[in-house]
């Protein structure tokens, strides 16, 4: 399998705050990895840069061995192809819902794209039906609840049948069941070509959703590992911030305790 991402020695900032800091990682064609980090941790700037929304300031981003670069994106060829394979949904839906009905969202990327008007309506629909969102395809984004957005914007990018997916908190505003759905997902794409790089905090689904781990901490790479390695490592957790401790005292002694909130994916049990 090729490199789908090298990122090389990457810093960007908004307005002189430091939001990635000389970070350097790999992702492989095929992956499904997770960037775990607490919040400011620096992992939506990351995936805004994948997606090539923003430019570093210094470092590189090369997408399967071609330089990611704003001269390179005046290029009409390079840039559709690119918007084509790589796909990034937003933490907050209501960032990229922006069209009349959810029929009009999902199939503004198509349209984008030149497919054809046929092929449009066919694959919208298939998409629309397999999120379970088909009952709503002619209402306003707006008048939608959170997990519905969640899905229209996921349904968004999904349509393209894109080779890379990005996913920026995924599960936030989705139910339990929703949650569940979106893990599963993920999970059929596990040995395909297809690489999914999902930024979260929730500890207790990256065993599900990933092979890769890279952990976020004030705009670089901390640690990575399989999640085995990262979800054992309680000290790199706690430094990280992504557990905390509670402390309590015992006869003067005074102990720290961990609380992930994390359990196994085998505490449910999946219907195929």
């Amino acid at each position: 399998m090729a490199t789908a991402f090298a990122v090389q020695d990457v810093s960007f900032d908004y307005e002189g705050i430091p939001a990635l800091r000389g970070l350097s990682l790999q992702i492989e064609q095929g992956q499904r990895v997770a960037l775990l980090g607490a919040n400011g941790s620096g992992k939506s700037t990351l995936l805004r840069i994948l997606d090539a929304l923003y430019f570093p300031v210094s470092g590189s981003v090369n997408f399967f061995g071609e330089p990611v670069t704003p001269g390179r994106f005046q290029q009409n060829g390079f840039a559709l192809n690119f918007r084509r394979r790589v796909a990034l949904v937003f933490q907050n839906p209501d960032v990229q819902l922006f069209n009349p009905t959810v029929f009009d969202e999902v199939a503004y990327g198509p349209l984008q794209l030149q497919w054809s008007k046929a092929d449009v309506v066919r694959k919208v629909d298939e998409t629309l039906e397999f999120m379970g969102i088909a009952h709503v395809k002619e209402r306003p984004p707006y008048r939608l609840s959170g997990g519905e957005k969640k899905r229209v914007a996921l349904a968004s990018a999904l349509v393209l049948d894109p080779d890379v997916l990005l996913l920026d908190e995924p599960t936030s505003t989705l139910d339990p069941r929703g949650q569940s759905q979106l893990v599963d997902l993920i999970q059929q794409w596990k040995g395909t070509a297809k690489t999914v790089v999902t930024a979260t905090h929730q500890l207790d689904i990256v065993e599900d959703i990933a092979e890769r781990v890279f952990v976020l901490d004030a705009g670089t790479v901390m640690a990575t590992g399989t999640p085995g390695e990262i979800l054992s490592n309680v000290d790199l957790l706690l430094k990280a911030n992504l557990v905390h401790a509670h402390r309590h005292s015992h006869g003067g002694v005074v102990h720290s305790h961990p609380h992930s909130h994390r359990h196994s994916h085998h505490d449910h049990e999946h219907e195929h």
